[in-house]
């Protein structure tokens, strides 16, 4: 067996988390197989996937071959377009298409290919998460302490975040509340998938109707909890499915867009606003919505 010491740096992370970072080439299924057989100790104890490891915790591994280092591998430095910055953390308007991170057969995401424009060693962590899909707003945090105050407002659902996303269907009510409990789950061929289910965890999400175009609705949504796909599952659930969405969604509904040159999901992060995890300055940020997403609402109003 081998032990980690976990350091005040590492503390707050998920053991899920820090293992998929220091086992690089590891399988991701392999990794979560052996903390469920409870090879994975955490002071001589077996610990669960979601673990918060905290500081003085010691992490013992099982021997495990791991793959040979590809020290030729670099990640493309890509700027994105920043909209926030000092120096806690910064925001970034994320490009549809993009993954967060890498793995599950991604090379890389945004988190590598901005570790890439730094000095190595540099402390650089994902705040929160946007499906690979979704474009808009990204905090990355710069310090250990501005990660964790972020993580402590997520739980307390004070950091407010705003999206909008076009659905097919005439959605009717002016504000809508979603209460609906999520469950994870994995498909045969290894796909994660979201499901609404009395065994799932707690979600609540806040539906404004902004305007229809036909058979369309353009909303305004804002998620109090933070659940994998949270906002694709609660509307297609509702009979409301995002335009674009290849898990959750029709491409019969979809086949107008496509028609017309719209080749993505139609959810944008637009909008963030928070107390500064350290000054507790009030924050608000935004980012315009995608030219592509504009051209096809062009599109839609000339239809009427």
């Amino acid at each position: 067996m081998k032990n980690i010491n976990i350091d005040i740096d590492n503390e707050g992370q998920r053991l899920d988390n820090f293992l998929l970072k220091i086992l690089k080439g590891v399988p991701k299924s392999h990794i979560y197989k052996i903390i469920r057989k409870g090879n994975i100790k955490i002071n001589n104890k077996k610990s669960k996937v979601d673990y918060k490891l905290l500081a003085k915790d010691v992490v013992s591994l099982p021997n495990l071959r791991l793959p040979q280092a590809d020290t030729n591998v670099t990640f493309p430095k890509i700027k994105f377009s920043i909209v926030y910055e000092d120096d806690n953390f910064f925001v970034i308007d994320k490009p549809c298409g993009i993954a967060v991170h890498g793995g599950s057969g991604i090379l890389f995401g945004v988190i590598e290919q901005l570790r890439a424009c730094y000095k190595k060693g540099t402390f650089l962590e994902l705040v929160h998460r946007l499906d690979r899909d979704t474009s808009g707003l990204l905090i990355v945090a710069k310090k250990r302490s501005c990660l964790l105050e972020f993580h402590k407002m997520f739980r307390e659902s004070l950091c407010h975040k705003k999206y909008i996303a076009l659905v097919k269907g005439k959605w009717l009510n002016k504000r809508q509340h979603i209460k609906l409990p999520l469950k994870k789950y994995v498909t045969k061929s290894g796909e994660r998938r979201v499901v609404v289910s009395p065994e799932g965890q707690y979600a609540h999400t806040i539906v404004d109707l902004i305007r229809h175009y036909g058979d369309y609705s353009l909303l305004n949504v804002e998620i109090l909890s933070g659940r994998t796909h949270q906002i694709r599952v609660h509307l297609s659930h509702s009979g409301f499915p995002i335009i674009g969405d290849s898990k959750y969604g029709s491409k019969e509904y979809d086949s107008f867009c496509i028609q017309h040159g719209f080749k993505r999901m139609f959810l944008h992060a637009y909008g963030l606003k928070f107390l500064h995890p350290l000054t507790k300055e009030m924050i608000e940020l935004e980012s315009c919505m995608p030219v592509e997403c504009d051209s096809i609402l062009d599109v839609l109003n000339l239809g009427l």
